[in-house]
């Protein structure tokens, strides 16, 4: 099971999670939205397609 965790607090915990090139990606279902907040910022790639990127705040 892979587990993203900050500051002691769990944010994504799954056994379904996407490795590409090291990192694992997270089923939105898994993730604990509660902590992040989205942002304007976007990027594309040619074969992952766009990424949108997200704020974490744990504790303030």
């Amino acid at each position: 099971m892979a587990k993203a965790v900050w500051n002691g607090v769990v944010l994504a915990e799954s056994d379904d999670t996407i490795l590409v090139e090291g990192n694992h990606y997270f089923p939105l279902a898994d993730v604990n939205l509660d902590y992040f907040s989205e942002t304007d910022f976007h990027t594309t790639c040619p074969w992952k397609g766009e990424a949108s990127y997200y704020s974490v705040t744990v504790d303030d």
